[in-house]
């Protein structure tokens, strides 16, 4: 039976001082799945901090959220280069979790590919990719503050979120009720009312992943 390697990258700003922004809720997010899949801790490498098992392979940037591209690239082609089998590598996906403001707090929606609608993460990913590159986008709803100032934005996104915002971004990981990993189908990551991943037969993202 076949399946799809997957590598699950999330983009924001670097712990601990940014830990639990609303810049970072990708990385929030990340934390939480692992914690529920009960994969290892989060490991240093050359190109960021990953945990891994023969189902799932995540992974967070280190860098500030602006100049995501270089590592997720960098950390993109040493996932591949660990999948020794040429089918495997050609049927690899990237997905790249991030925050989004156009979203409420806790939503989430997936789109593959498209523009990168102004998040400078994924302007900076999108350039360091190989051209061509369709990875999937999976947006955390963060909500967006009443007013449009770019300043103030900014210091929105730059906000720690309060515990229960914590507790929806656990929510959001899967933690009320899981969804255990199947050996291949089509899955849609989307935020339901009772607060857990939903399955949809819409797009080809579960899949076994290994990095080195």
């Amino acid at each position: 039976m076949s399946v799809r390697p997957l590598f699950i990258a999330s983009i924001g700003n670097p712990s601990p001082a940014y830990t639990n922004t609303l810049h970072s809720a990708g990385h929030t997010v990340l934390d939480h799945l692992r914690n529920w899949l009960l994969l290892p801790p989060f490991t240093k490498s050359r190109s960021g901090f990953f945990s891994a098992s023969p189902d799932f392979t995540l992974w967070q940037s280190p860098s500030l959220m602006n100049v995501s591209g270089k590592p997720v690239a960098t950390a993109w082609r040493t996932f591949l280069s660990s999948l020794s089998n040429p089918h495997e590598r050609n049927a690899a996906r990237l997905v790249v979790v991030h925050d989004e403001l156009e979203l409420a707090l806790g939503k989430i929606k997936l789109r593959d590919g498209g523009s990168a609608r102004g998040h400078n993460g994924l302007k900076s990913v999108m350039q360091a990719l190989p051209p061509g590159l369709n990875f999937t986008r999976v947006g955390v709803g963060i909500g967006r503050p009443p007013t449009r100032d770019s300043r103030e934005v900014a210091a929105y996104v730059m906000k720690k979120m309060t515990s229960q915002e914590v507790q929806i971004m656990a929510d959001v990981a899967g933690q009320k009720q899981p969804v255990r990993p199947q050996p291949q189908g089509n899955v849609v990551v989307e935020k339901q009312e009772s607060g857990h991943f939903r399955k949809q037969e819409q797009h080809k993202i579960r899949s076994r992943a290994r990095i080195r």
